[in-house]
């Protein structure tokens, strides 16, 4: 064997003969008398935890800091970068009585050692006492910053119990005891602005608490996350709408919130991080600590709290991530009508032509199922903005219910559960961990958070022009209601502010009776102002800008339930295809009894007897009952609005009581 002059050898007969008569090997040095294989480079590492070092490759910015002028603006280098960001996330989480913050320092405390960039906060407060020293004072907290999907996984996998990879590539999360939001637990800090701002009282969601309350809670969560050794904080925005986005900081103990967020908040590029600085608003989830029973205002150990004027959330004893989500909403009900822009709880998609619309219906209305076609662009499922601009959704993701879930009925919410996703409390095979949507054995509020992105046909940025349909969405299982009538302002605000539909009684009891129910501007919950506020700001929307408004009924038809049947599928379709085309308002219209609604005489592609409910009813006497039984439940939901007074000598609330059934 000879070598060819590379370091390589080969056999030959010159080189002698080993023992056997084989050949013998022999090698060629190089001139540092190394003998290696050349067929690769040698790794540039010494010890193996060098060479892991080299697996990852590091990151850096290179956008300059917004406002620097000129060519001599002095350059801010990269740690006074990384020094400016720790304060600022210490500032977060300073407690209101030390003068400082925390210790805070970037990275995983279980990969690298603790490191003396430290940052520190000032944090004065004249009418607070201060503690010198601490227990809390003398320790690190790692802050594990805008992680990446992949990152998170890790973190959750690693140290969450409960955490998995699904088959298609998902993360199951459990949330624990709580499988859904808590609304009696939801507090509000009642102050001399929002005393006179916010609504109060019978109807309202918002439920009192004092400052102090809030600041002895603050203090309980933001003492417990400085008390772990490291923690997860998201720096991230709210609407799509550039002039009008809201900068949000997340501050969470576990990967899964980390992760639920940085899938429904709008995700900054690199640059827009880099120039994040101060957050408009802040969220402390210390979900897995109880709060103090004891404490005023306290009614379990679960407590959502919202202060407007600190502009911060504080969560306790409650796991459910859509607390977050659903917290900044309720924000955002109230920053935004402040500015004259119509915060929204509602899908919209956009035709081809730049045509937008609006979906509002409760839970089972299809608001989902109807503002997802394929021949139309998604530009958000849940929560959106109307401004001056036009249509801005609010988050960066979707919120999607999983119980049942298939394929076929819905291939787009199917096909978005994969890597990055976070599937909540749902139940899979312990070996192949594929999903069994069906599987209620946690709870039947299963869901999965997922981008935007992940949805095919989603428009990119999430901004459209005006609406040009409002669609009111309504479940009607008394069988009364026209599948779809055209609306005027007035019935459109009175629509809008009952927030109707009917659901089924469960079975499990042996009910049949539909029961109504009620949700103020089809979102109840979230609101902040009076539901009138929100509806005048709509009719002046739609007013300003042309929009037509629709009463579509997605329920019973020839009876209630149990008698009649649901209205199809493909029936409705046309009719909300029939809306986005404009043929609809071609159509010859008739006004109904009682409730004094415009119905269309006749639908491409719907028979035109079940146009007008009566017709197929057999028993007509049984349907004018239950349309005035439906009446009266109207009327009586209503009395909660009438005293609110809006518009000059109240002429635009008698307008909107004038606008419901007469009878």
């Amino acid at each position: 064997m000879a070598a060819n002059g590379n370091g390589e050898f080969s056999f030959g007969n010159e080189t002698g003969t080993a023992r056997n008569g084989l050949a013998k090997i022999t090698t060629d040095k190089k001139n540092n008398g190394i003998c290696h294989d050349d067929s690769s480079a040698p790794v540039k590492a010494q010890t193996i935890d060098e060479l892991h070092s080299l697996q990852k490759k590091r990151s850096a910015p290179t956008t300059p800091i917004k406002g620097a002028q000129g060519a001599f603006a002095p350059a801010i280098s990269e740690e006074e970068r990384q020094k400016q960001q720790l304060q600022s996330i210490s500032a977060s989480l300073a407690s209101l009585t030390r003068e400082s913050g925390p210790k805070v320092v970037k990275g995983d405390p279980a990969r690298q050692p603790e490191t003396p960039k430290v940052a520190h906060a000032s944090h004065h407060h004249h009418f607070a006492p201060t503690i010198s020293v601490s227990d809390s004072s003398l320790k690190f907290t790692h802050v594990l910053y805008n992680l990446s999907p992949a990152e998170l996984y890790e973190q959750a996998i690693h140290y969450e119990k409960g955490s998995f990879i699904t088959s298609t590539g998902a993360l199951a999360t459990l949330s624990g005891a709580k499988t859904g939001r808590s609304p009696r637990d939801k507090r509000v800090v009642k102050d001399d602005t929002t005393q006179d701002e916010l609504w109060w009282g019978k109807g309202s969601p918002n439920i009192e608490m004092d400052e102090h309350t809030f600041l002895v809670n603050r203090e309980r969560a933001v003492d417990y996350l400085n008390s772990l050794d490291k923690i997860f904080v998201n720096d991230q925005f709210l609407n799509w709408d550039p002039e009008n986005r809201i900068k949000v900081r997340i501050v969470s103990a576990r990967a899964y919130h980390s992760l639920f967020m940085n899938n429904m908040c709008i995700r900054p590029s690199p640059e827009e991080l880099e120039n994040f600085g101060t957050p408009d608003f802040t969220i402390y989830n210390a979900g897995q600590f109880p709060c103090n029973r004891y404490t005023h205002y306290m009614t379990s150990s679960t407590s959502i709290d919202l202060n407007l004027a600190r502009r911060e959330m504080v969560i306790l004893g409650t796991q459910y991530a859509g607390e977050m989500k659903k917290g900044l909403f309720s924000v955002m009900h109230y920053l935004m009508p402040k500015r004259q822009i119509l915060s929204l709880h509602s899908g919209c998609n956009m035709g081809k032509d730049g045509d937008v619309a609006l979906f509002f219906g409760l839970s089972g209305t299809g608001k989902t199922t109807l503002s997802t076609d394929h021949n139309r662009l998604l530009i958000g499922d849940d929560e959106h903005c109307w401004s001056d601009n036009g249509v801005s959704n609010i988050e960066g993701g979707c919120y999607a219910k999983c119980i049942d879930l298939s394929g076929e009925k819905e291939p787009d919410i199917w096909n978005a559960i994969k890597f990055g996703t976070v599937v909540e409390n749902v139940v899979f095979d312990e070996h192949t961990r594929e999903v069994d949507y069906t599987d209620k054995s946690v709870t039947e509020n299963t869901r999965a958070a997922y981008p935007i992105e992940y949805i095919p046909n989603a428009k990119i940025p999430c901004v459209g022009p005006h609406p040009k349909n409002v669609i009111l969405l309504a479940c009607d299982a008394f069988g009364v209601l026209p599948p779809v009538s055209k609306l005027n302002l007035a019935q459109t605000m009175y629509h809008f502010i009952s927030g109707y539909t009917a659901l089924v009684a469960g079975t499990e009891e042996g009910v049949k009776e539909p029961q109504a129910t009620f949700s103020a501007c089809f979102g109840a919950a979230f609101i902040m102002m009076h539901p009138t506020k929100y509806a005048a700001m709509l009719a002046e929307k739609m007013q300003k800008h042309g929009a037509t408004g629709w009463l579509v009924n997605t329920g019973w038809s020839g009876g209630r339930y149990g008698s009649g049947n649901r209205i199809k599928l493909p029936y409705t379709r046309k009719i909300i295809d029939a809306i986005h085309s404009g043929s609809l308002l071609k159509a010859n219209y008739k006004k109904t009894e009682v409730f004094g609604l415009e119905i269309p005489t006749e639908v491409d592609g719907v028979p035109s007897e079940i146009l007008d409910p009566v017709n197929t009813w057999s028993d007509k006497k049984a349907y004018k009952d239950t349309l005035l039984k439906l009446a009266g439940l109207f009327k009586n939901n209503f009395e909660t609005f009438t005293n609110y007074k809006i518009g000059k000598d109240n002429k635009l609330t008698e307008e909107i009581l004038a606008a419901g059934p007469n009878y």
